[in-house]
């Protein structure tokens, strides 16, 4: 993540500012509720398992490390390289544009200040994009 005037992407800052692991479990519920809620995600949901526990506490504990917290992914699972990890998938524009705008109506659900929501925004674009682009490769082969 890229520093800012605000303190984010440097150190735990943003892991502060998501409120620690319980901001961002609550942050992956509800992006995961966008997930089952919205029509243009339905693409994206059929991608997971019908129980989405798992689901839910490994991305809870992927952005724990990933926003400057402990890193709890690692952890309890092992090395990730989310992209790598996804590569099987067919994700293109409109599930990488699905799987954003499920995160942007659970961000802004989010009682965080709006430079954070901003930042994250912008900063979660990152990751979906280099998944879409494994994925992709992956197919070409």
């Amino acid at each position: 993540m890229r520093p800012n005037k605000y303190g984010y992407g440097l150190a735990d800052g943003s892991y502060q500012a998501a409120g620690e692991i319980a901001g961002i479990t609550r942050l992956v519920d509800d992006f995961y509720d966008q997930m089952e809620a919205l029509p243009e995600a339905a693409t994206i949901r059929n991608m997971h398992p019908k129980d989405l526990t798992k689901a839910r506490q490994k991305l809870s504990y992927f952005l724990s490390g990933w926003l400057g917290g402990p890193k709890l992914f690692s952890q309890n699972f092992g090395p990730i390289n989310i992209p790598d990890f996804h590569k099987h998938f067919p994700i293109g524009d409109e599930e990488r544009e699905a799987w954003l705008i499920c995160m942007r109506h659970a961000i802004a659900q989010q009682p965080y200040e709006q430079s954070f929501k901003d930042y994250l925004l912008v900063e979660l674009r990152v990751p979906a994009e280099r998944i879409k682009q494994r994925s992709q490769a992956h197919a070409a082969k």
